[in-house]
């Protein structure tokens, strides 16, 4: 079988999976065909990411690049080189002299892994191996801030490079501090939940979807590991493309945002249904799909199961941050046409 008939094989379909009784994809996925649910397990993964790893109980990240790297693995032939930034995702999957990893790997430095990963895709076309594909990874320490020069760089190349950040929200490796991430209001070690503006200040940050597609590069997605389908076929879209692509994925970290381990895809799915993490794709910097909000709730049911934001409820002026927060929540929301009629969502 060749490799477009592996993709042939691949879901084509943006088939919404619907969730009942337990809220999860145990009876959703049921409803499915086999060939379009999400499993943690079967004989045709590669497991690229494998077990042994050392992450923590509950960790997003570990959970969206186990997903978003067999997806490229399939999309590719198993043609694929990844290099990974200095991270959480590095630091528990890498415990020297071991590896959960089953491709080729290469560790870069917390802040070049998009370069490095430039120079493998152009030794790869020297080579005359253009077949073998390559994919940067980083936590949002090391794409918003620390990378983000080196990121930037790439795109304006056109690098054939997928960079994909998982997003945890801060610097959860070397202790919770802020990255340009950290979203208004949390508590970290280097915003504490002291003064007259208690947790990260408001009017920060950087949206690196909304800079990438400035760039202008092919395509630019959004993820979140409340939505493993919908991920899985972003990377496999993405790898249809060449040139620089951005995939931006939300992975909760139970220990930085003070939440149950059990909650982290329920926590994941709020921050979509609020609004407050759009699921999008755009392609030659304009949108071009977008998945609307099955349910919406208010953004009180995200933050009020992490502690991080637990200080914001204690106080008036706590609520009005809250307020501020609900306001981007619904600009997302009106911006991006989260509430379309299902007749009109594409």
């Amino acid at each position: 079988m060749n490799r477009h008939e592996k993709l042939m094989e691949l879901p084509t379909q943006r088939q919404p999976v619907k969730f009942y009784q337990t809220g999860t994809f145990t009876v959703g996925n049921r409803l499915l065909p086999e060939n379009l649910r999400s499993v943690q397990a079967d004989i045709g993964r590669t497991n690229s990411l494998n077990s042994g790893h050392r992450a923590c109980q509950g960790c997003g990240e570990a959970l969206g690049a186990r997903y978003a790297i067999d997806a490229a693995m399939r999309a590719t032939d198993n043609q694929l080189v990844a290099v990974n930034a200095t991270g959480c995702l590095e630091v528990f999957s890498t415990p020297y002299p071991e590896t959960s990893w089953q491709i080729p790997w290469i560790h870069s430095l917390f802040g070049n892994a998009a370069a490095v990963a430039s120079g493998v895709a152009a030794a790869q076309r020297v080579r005359g191996r253009p077949h073998v594909r390559v994919v940067a990874q980083g936590g949002d320490g090391g794409t918003t801030d620390i990378g983000f020069g080196c990121l930037s760089g790439m795109f304006e190349r056109n690098d054939d490079v997928l960079y994909i950040c998982y997003d945890n929200e801060a610097y959860m490796n070397t202790g919770v501090q802020r990255s340009s991430a950290t979203p208004p209001g949390a508590r970290t070690a280097t915003t504490p939940a002291l003064g007259r503006e208690p947790g990260n200040v408001s009017g920060t940050g950087k949206n690196v979807p909304l800079i990438a597609m400035a760039h202008r590069i092919p395509y630019v997605a959004t993820a979140s590991v409340a939505n493993l389908h919908d991920l899985e076929l972003k990377v496999t879209t993405a790898m249809e493309f060449h040139g620089a692509r951005y995939i931006h994925i939300h992975v909760p970290c139970p220990l930085g945002w003070g939440s149950l381990p059990a909650d982290t895809i329920r926590i994941a799915r709020l921050a979509v249904e609020s609004g407050l993490f759009p699921l999008f794709e755009a392609r030659d910097g304009h949108v071009s799909a977008r998945t609307p909000i099955r349910r919406k709730v208010a953004v009180d049911e995200y933050l009020k199961l992490q502690k991080r934001f637990a200080h914001l409820f204690a106080s008036p002026a706590g609520r009005e941050r809250i307020a501020l927060i609900q306001a981007t929540a619904d600009r997302n929301i009106e911006e991006f046409g989260l509430l379309e009629d299902e007749a009109t969502r594409g």
